[in-house]
């Protein structure tokens, strides 16, 4: 098998998380390529590099955060303004992807909208996109690109570890996120509990029925991919407290955080929320109770070894090594 080999590095920013894309820069030791971000009257955006990416390899680093919609536009745009500049590879480089909730046709008359952003990322000239911990892996088969899915598992897991929390208990806050959970707990080793709940269709809050395993006099730590409004996070809160536990922690890898997800956290009995910068994260959300990780390492590390052509799976296995993590999810 050959491998091309692509002309020098180059990394471009949207305007969704610049402050990701500066620490990426800086552990790159490559500076950002200039450009102008415009929004006209008509809500039309237009966007112009600064220099040439001719034949480069080009990173483009835009998570599809709020608002939502025009990042996912921005993104698209950018992508085509560096096809159009003639760059000899694009890779879109993407931490949180918005519409990972719609993944399937799970009822009558409904998109699929995660197939849907992936065409369309593809469509705009991308080649290659790498994403983060996505609510649900057949994501990545919506791409007729090729797609790598890295995780921050191993830095929320040393963070976890190094706590040395006693009599912890990993708590998976709904069915559908107990195998990432359970590897959780295997690196903990702790052991698992699962809140059962039940969602009404349509309607963002869940309600908690019950918890499955013993948790009372337990210290809690509720691990998922992302807490958005917080409504599911809350009835799981809800439920260990009537279970007796000492103490709830949440990790979780996207800190979407949509209102009223603040004053929730704010005034529940969580001890800390644990989050990755997947998401920037304004002044007025970063409450004291909020922990805000880096994935600005790791992803310019996997960036570095995708434009050397060499295994990515090797960079997730060597921070595994780091982390003690002795049994890693794959």
């Amino acid at each position: 098998m050959t491998y091309t080999i692509y002309g020098e590095m180059a990394l471009i920013s949207g305007s969704a998380n610049l402050e990701l894309a500066e620490e990426i820069s800086r552990h790159l030791k490559m500076p950002l390529v200039g450009r102008d971000i415009i929004d006209f009257p008509n809500e039309n955006i237009f966007i112009r590099l600064h220099r040439s990416v001719r034949s480069q390899d080009v990173f483009i680093i835009q998570p599809t955060t709020s608002p939502v919609n025009r990042n996912i536009m921005e993104l698209l745009i950018m992508i085509d303004t560096v096809r159009r500049a003639s760059a000899g590879r694009i890779t879109a480089v993407i931490p949180y992807y918005s519409y990972g909730r719609t993944d399937k046709k799970d009822q009558p008359r409904v998109p699929i909208t995660a197939r849907l952003i992936a065409d369309l990322i593809g469509a705009s000239g991308a080649d290659r996109v790498l994403l983060m911990d996505l609510h649900a892996g057949q994501i990545t088969g919506f791409f007729s690109i090729f797609v790598d899915d890295v995780t921050a598992f191993p830095i929320l897991a040393k963070y976890m570890m190094d706590k040395h929390l006693e009599d912890a208990v990993v708590v998976s806050p709904d069915v559908g996120a107990a195998k990432r959970s359970r590897n959780f707990a295997e690196v903990l080793k702790a052991p698992l509990a699962i809140i059962e709940k039940r969602r009404a269709r349509n309607l963002p809050d869940a309600k908690a029925l019950n918890v499955i395993g013993d948790v009372k006099g337990k210290n809690a730590i509720i691990f998922d991919d992302e807490v958005d409004t917080a409504g599911t996070l809350m009835e799981a809160v809800h439920a260990l407290e009537e279970s007796g536990v000492r103490g709830i922690w949440c990790c979780v890898t996207h800190g979407v955080l949509s209102p009223p997800a603040m004053e929730r956290i704010r005034d529940s009995s969580i001890r800390e929320l644990v989050i990755t910068n997947t998401i920037w994260l304004p002044p007025e959300k970063r409450l004291d109770k909020i922990t805000v990780l880096s994935v600005g390492p790791l992803l310019a590390d996997i960036m570095d070894t995708i434009h050397k052509g060499r295994s990515v799976g090797a960079v997730m296995d060597r921070y595994d090594e780091e982390s003690d993590i002795h049994h890693p999810p794959r």
